[in-house]
This record gives structure tokens, sequence and C-alpha cells, in this order.
């Protein structure tokens, strides 16, 4: 007796990579369930999480978005970041700032940290550094900000029918007083580090299992008809504080945060993950789905991820919809072949990990 004798193809290397067009390797396998496209998807996470909810709403789903800006013009929202998640959270790189997040806006987490001075004398929201462009006049209107957002950040899980939450770093910082853990670290834009204040952690794959486990257990307990959908990030770390190559440091972030996300998917069956890690990271792409930079996610990786999302978690009228927008009209072309309006929509991704850099050198 063989036990792999009869298997289905996509369980062998060769026939579901090597004998497969590039453009078409689709690694899903049995989706947990479809979305139809009148259900409302809110979105949080690293900058990649940016991709899915822009494709999303420009084909026509319910992309939820509670804290949208409506009472300014198209322009301001843009420049204060409204729309770039479902509420005007920033990045959540860390499983951990998802979970501090969900427990301010239910009540179990106050805060703590006081606001930020810039050196323009401006304030800032530290657990939100880069959202308001021109910063607070003082504390008190960083906190009235903060308490707004938190109401719309309540009603997004109380509401949504479909999360979808992008993982995509396990180095960050906290509070050593309270815990509180930030998107980047004190300094870098706003504030000042003080190592007796400020503690920087890199999360093993025990905790962050445990912190998404929290989280998990917790959405569903407020919102009992939720389902999750979790990818991991394929861009690597820009920078890593740790004493080890960034390409080290980035090896073992991702795969503490597949770990966690493959942990989740098995414990729970109304969550899933999507592999969009696999799909832009793998080899049989040649590396074609990165930018000149090697880190940056061109139009061309993002467009078969959609391709595969689309085709495996919607229904039908809602694949129709995708057609009808050529979204998939990048079948296979090398990024060279990218239209200036798809590297358009590259270059407008909010990332606040690039801050890292910019103030570095």
């Amino acid at each position: 007796m063989n036990p792999y004798k009869n298997l289905p193809g996509h369980r062998f290397w060769r026939r579901a990579i090597s004998s497969v067009e590039p453009h078409a390797v689709d690694p899903v396998v049995e989706p947990k369930f479809r979305i139809d496209i009148a259900e409302k998807v809110a979105t949080a996470g690293s900058c990649f999480a940016q991709h899915i909810s822009r494709r999303l709403s420009a084909i026509g789903f319910n992309y939820f978005v509670p804290e949208s800006g409506t009472e300014y013009g198209p322009e301001e929202r843009k420049a204060r970041g409204y729309g770039v998640f479902s509420a005007r959270y920033g990045n959540i790189y860390t499983v951990r700032q998802l979970l501090q997040i969900f427990e301010e806006a239910f009540g179990v987490r106050p805060k703590s940290e006081q606001p930020w001075l810039r050196p323009d004398g401006r304030y800032v929201d530290p657990f939100r550094p880069s959202v308001e462009p021109a910063g607070y006049a003082s504390p008190e209107d960083v906190w009235a900000a903060r308490r707004a957002h938190i109401a719309y950040v309540r009603r997004m899980f109380l509401e949504t029918d479909i999360f979808v939450f992008t993982l995509g770093l396990t180095e960050s910082w906290v509070s050593a007083v309270s815990g509180d853990v930030f998107p980047l670290a004190p300094g870098v834009v706003a504030g000042g580090f003080d190592p007796n204040s400020h503690k920087f952690v890199n999360f093993d794959v025990d905790e962050v299992r445990s912190d998404l486990r929290s989280f998990l257990w917790q959405l569903k307990s407020v919102n009992p008809r939720v389902k999750v959908m979790l990818t991991v990030s394929p861009v690597p770390l820009i920078a890593t504080y740790e004493n080890a190559h960034v390409l080290s440091s980035t090896t073992y972030s991702k795969s503490v945060l597949r770990v966690a996300a493959e942990t989740a998917k098995r414990e729970s069956d109304w969550v899933d993950y999507f592999p969009s890690y696999e799909i832009i990271t793998g080899n049989f792409s040649g590396g074609n789905y990165y930018e000149e930079d090697l880190r940056e996610i061109n139009g061309t990786g993002v467009s078969h991820a959609m391709r595969c999302f689309l085709k495996n978690y919607t229904v039908p009228s809602a694949n129709e919809t995708a057609r009808d927008a050529n979204v998939a009209s990048e079948d296979g072309r090398h990024p060279s072949a990218e239209s200036a309006a798809a590297r358009s929509r590259m270059d407008s991704i909010v990332c606040d990990e690039e801050l890292i850099e910019r103030v570095s050198f």
C-alpha cells in the first residue's frame, strides 16, 4: 500500500507548480466560506492589507468603512488617511496591536501613554502617529480625536461580516510601564525614546498564537456571525532591531506569523487563511512580483493574489463583477508591462514602517 497513491494533483510539487504556468498557480484548497458581494468586509493590518481592501472596493464589494471622513473633500480624506483601512487606525503590524485596540474599543484595556510631542510643537497619538499629518494642538485634542476614533473601531468590530487581517511583524516597541505596544518606536516621528520607559520586543510563536486566540475569542463573543480571513504580509522587514541580518529576521518573523495563522485556522471553522504570502514569495514567480527594491509588491503580484482570492472566496455573481471590472487583466504579464495607473496605486500605499528608514540615515 502506498499512502500517496491517487492523491489529488495539488499535493504534488510537479503537478501543482512545475507543470503549471506561473500566473495560474493557485494554492487555495477547500476554502471554508465564500463572501457575498453584499456582506460587509472590514480590513486591518500591515501595508499589504491595503492592496486587498482597494481591490475589493474597486470591484464593487461592500467594503465597510465606518470611519470614512465624509465631512471632508476627496483630497483631504486621502491626505488624512481616511479609507486606507476600515477605521483610521493606521498600520496594525502585530497581533498584540490588534488585541490592544479591540480591548480598548470594548473597555477592557484603557490607555495610559501620553501624547507624543513632535519637533514642530504639535502632538500625535502614539498608537497611530502618522494618521494626522498636521498633528494636534494639544494633548486634549489627541484624546478627543481618539475617543471618536475608538467609537468607529467598536462599530466596525460589531457590524462587520468578514474581517480580513494581515499579520505583518513580530518586532515591536512597548511601554515598560503599561505594556502598551506602538506601531513605531518612540522618537521615529515624535516623542522621545527612553530606555527606562520603552523596550524592544520580538514576539515568539507562543505569544503571537496566544494573542491571536484571545482576539478571535473576544471578537466572536461580541459578533457571533463574523468570519475572519487571515493573511501574512509578503513584504520583508524594512529594518530589524535584533543583532541579526535583516533577511534572517524577516524569515523568523514571517515564519512565526504563518504558524500562528495556521493554528487559528485549524482551531476555528470560521477562521481561514488565504495564502497571499505563498503566492507572492513562491519561487515559481522568479521574483517577478517584487519591485526593484525587492521589497514592495508590484501590481502583477497583487493581481495574481486577488485572482485566487476572487476565484475561491467569492460567490459567482462577484466573480462576474470582477471580470467586468477587468481586475484580472494582468494575467502572466511581466511587471514592466504594468500600466502607469497600476504603479500609481502601488506608490500610494501607506506604510508607517518606511519612516524608520527615512529618519535613520
